[in-house]
């Protein structure tokens, strides 16, 4: 069987030198999926249509398939080279196609093969490259990118190349829309990506962030916490790349820095990990069952942004309440903690193991 198909591509490769531009043209409707298997068009078109009428004269094959007469009869000589159609004795001349499993399995399997060589070659490639990216010169760190769709492709890229974890500072402004990439997130983590990202306030702040994206991600597995204020915006792909913005504009990113594994970075890590054990754990503060029955999920949600040192204008926005509310609710939570500012609230509220 193996011989038969490399007479076929042989023959193929032969006569379809012969085919003309008008001739391929013609043959458009006739692309099938069998081209991924290197089958060209007409002839997955003439091996298909074979397929459901058996025993069909090369003229009917031409009108049902809607080729010439032409380039049925070069399509039946390459498909019988190849195994996958035999013509049946008598006269008229007709012609019945080979089982799907038999004419198309070989070549199936050979297309996987080469796949999976394509594949390990990749990750040999991958192996020498970062081998030689240990002696990178200095200048070749740090690179510059510009534009807002040139970085959020770039940070798509980072996130793709993570193979442990994703650490992260989120704070406004965004190149993208907040809440954007939950699948893509969800499918890193379900392939044992760790996500932990720390939010700023003003994040938190934005109407609506907070249920509909935070939330949302932290039901999916991100580790979440927040601080009043961060230092800088960040998205950092395990020790290897990190993406900050070049200006700290509060309006637009329009240029970033990509770092490279350096002591750059390496002072990055160290900034995200000391953040991270100041920040007040949103997903266990949020998400969590209270450990007192008078404390239910809204007021958890309260205790932890007013953690984070949020202001009421700050948690009115964040929790769709009227600065009347937000005031009410602020003053009946410190009054069950017994609190009289907001830190001890904080601080009573985690000697309780609220937070």
């Amino acid at each position: 069987m193996v011989g038969s198909i490399s007479q076929y591509f042989a023959v193929w490769r032969k006569m379809a030198t012969m085919t003309n531009s008008r001739q391929v043209a013609e043959s458009r409707h006739g692309e099938t999926e069998l081209d991924a298997i290197g089958i060209p068009p007409i002839d997955g078109l003439v091996y298909s249509t074979l397929i459901s009428h058996p025993r069909t004269r090369a003229a009917e094959l031409a009108e049902q398939c809607g080729l010439s007469a032409q380039q049925v009869a070069r399509a039946l000589s390459r498909l019988a080279s190849g195994g996958m159609a035999s013509r049946v004795p008598g006269r008229p001349a007709r012609y019945v196609a080979a089982p799907p499993d038999i004419a198309l399995g070989t070549l199936v399997a050979d297309r996987a093969a080469e796949l999976r060589g394509a594949r390990a070659r990749i990750d040999n490639l991958m192996e020498v490259f970062r081998e030689a990216s240990r002696f990178t010169h200095p200048a070749e760190l740090v690179e510059v990118i510009t534009g807002m769709d040139n970085i959020s492709s770039r940070v798509a890229q980072v996130q793709e190349s993570a193979r442990t974890q994703i650490r992260g500072f989120d704070k406004p402004p965004y190149v993208s829309r907040p809440g954007h990439n939950h699948s893509d997130e969800r499918r890193r983590m379900a392939g044992g990506i760790r996500y932990r990202v720390i939010y700023d306030r003003e994040a938190i702040a934005i109407p609506g962030r907070l249920q509909s994206d935070i939330l949302v991600s932290s039901a999916q597995g991100e580790r979440s916490r927040v601080r009043p204020e961060l230092p800088v915006k960040m998205f950092m792909a395990d020790e290897e790349l990190a993406v900050i913005p070049i200006s700290s504009s509060p309006h637009v990113v329009d240029a970033a820095y990509v770092i490279h594994a350096s002591a750059l970075l390496q002072a990055l890590v160290t900034l995200f990990e000391a953040e991270w054990d100041r920040a007040v754990p949103m997903a266990e503060a949020i998400g969590g069952e209270a450990s007192d029955a008078s404390l239910d999920g809204e007021n958890r949600t309260l205790l932890t942004l007013l953690a984070a040192g949020q202001t009421d204008a700050g948690i009115g926005r964040a929790l769709g309440w009227s600065p009347r509310t937000t005031q009410r609710r602020v003053q009946r939570l410190m009054l069950d903690l017994n609190a009289t500012t907001r830190f001890q609230a904080g601080m009573t509220a985690k000697d309780r193991g609220w937070l």
